[in-house]
């Protein structure tokens, strides 16, 4: 079975550009976050079932900014 996208959203920022995919698989659902920098592309995969967490740690992350006054 091939990867069906599920929805896609898109990320600008400067140099970068950021693609996020909710994507289902014969194995389930996953969120894949890939940068692209001129030609090169990272990619990571987040299991559906953690995406609370993942967004969690964001946004812990997010809160720490704020306190320094980022």
């Amino acid at each position: 079975m091939e990867d069906d996208i599920i929805c896609t959203e898109k990320i600008i920022a400067e140099r970068k550009t950021f693609f996020l995919d909710l994507k289902q698989n014969a194995r389930g659902k996953v969120v894949r976050i890939t940068e692209k920098v001129s030609s090169n592309r990272d990619r990571i995969m987040v299991p559906a079932e953690i995406l609370d967490d993942f967004i969690s740690a964001l946004q812990d992350i997010r809160e720490t900014l704020k306190q320094q006054g980022e």
